[in-house]
């Protein structure tokens, strides 16, 4: 894994996932490589059939001199037609938000699990670290005995 939404499950409910596919140039590789990634304020946007990657920063490779790229240019997700029509086409249609939750490599290409979320309130999210917190303390308890 090289980089990973910490903050999305805070503050989003994720509802389904989809793995897709990532255009990078050769500069973006190679830094991605090296996990100089930040997918923190990322989320995905539909426009024109196409979906793309917003506000992902990749930091610049530091040895590709003057054919360096743009940390925060938006990058276009490789997805099939019909993977388009049923997940981001939903998000847009129910005011559903794309969240990059992960990047990763698998068989020597980048890949981007995108979860398609709702928004948390914040009586929602102090319920959940009650739950978690409830439940780290059984851990402990049955650590104990």
């Amino acid at each position: 894994m090289i980089a990973q939404n910490r903050k999305a499950r805070h503050n989003y409910l994720v509802l389904d996932t989809l793995e897709c596919g990532i255009m990078l140039v050769g500069s973006e590789v190679k830094s991605v490589r090296g996990g100089k990634v930040s997918l923190a304020e990322a989320y995905g946007r539909v426009k024109d059939g196409e979906v793309w990657l917003i506000g992902c920063d990749i930091a610049e490779y530091a040895e590709a001199s003057r054919f360096n790229h743009e940390p925060r240019r938006p990058r276009k997700l490789l997805m099939h037609r019909r993977e388009i029509k049923r997940f981001a086409a939903r998000a847009y249609q129910q005011g559903l938000t794309l969240v990059p939750l992960k990047m990763y490599f698998k068989e020597g290409r980048a890949k981007i699990l995108m979860g398609i979320c709702r928004g948390k309130q914040s009586h929602d999210k102090r319920e959940a670290m009650k739950k978690a917190e409830a439940h780290r303390e059984m851990q402990r308890q049955v650590y104990r005995k």
